[in-house]
């Protein structure tokens, strides 16, 4: 831990707004696999669709609004406006939710771009130092110019961990929205297929 906290010290000012960036991520990250791991059920969605093809409407609207799930509440919006417009009413209330589905990944975007950026800066803060310690004491001492080089490019390697790690997390939560976002369409078109058959049937 002691070591840890040296090499923190050692890569300068610039190390401070680096791990405000590492707990954010981390924090972020933890919070979308909490969020994701709420919708892996999809027995609700199938509920819904067994009682809208069996014409019971009102529990289908009920389960459909009291569920967490995003592609209920779009499913809820299409039973609520059945007659007539049930596939308007869900495209919007997709579009209201489809941003809940993507909430935060600008920020773990952002801190994708930012962190190599600040280690870049600690670098070259550090090896402006480095060629202030050579003017000084010239190059008879090795050691102390070679010791600031390495020191400045611990924020370097710190930000580039940070962006590689956050880019898997991104990449992957996107990548998980996207297939929701498919779900839901999937989802919406059978429901839209029952309400067409069952207004047929009446």
């Amino acid at each position: 831990m002691t070591h840890v906290v040296s090499i923190i010290v050692k890569g300068g000012i610039v190390m401070i707004p680096l791990l405000t960036c590492s707990m954010i991520s981390l924090a972020l990250t933890i919070e979308r696999i909490m969020f994701w791991t709420k919708l892996k059920s999809k027995d609700v969605l199938r509920q819904i669709l067994e009682l809208a093809e069996n014409g019971e409407f009102e529990q289908a609207l009920k389960l459909g609004k009291a569920s967490g799930q995003p592609i209920a509440r779009v499913l809820a919006a299409g039973v609520a406006h059945r007659n007539p417009a049930p596939a308007k009413a869900m495209e919007a209330a997709a579009q209201a939710e489809i941003p809940v589905l993507k909430r935060r990944l600008g920020v773990l975007d952002t801190i994708v771009t930012l962190a190599p950026l600040l280690g870049l800066l600690g670098t070259v803060v550090g090896m402006i130092g480095s060629f202030d310690v050579m003017s000084e004491v010239g190059l008879g001492q090795p050691h102390a110019v070679t010791g600031g080089v390495a020191e400045a490019l611990i924020a370097t390697a710190t930000g580039l961990l940070i962006a590689i790690l956050t880019l898997v997390s991104y990449n992957y939560f996107t990548a998980r929205a996207e297939r929701e976002i498919d779900r839901m369409e999937h989802f919406s078109s059978s429901l839209e297929l029952l309400l067409h058959e069952h207004m047929g049937k009446h």
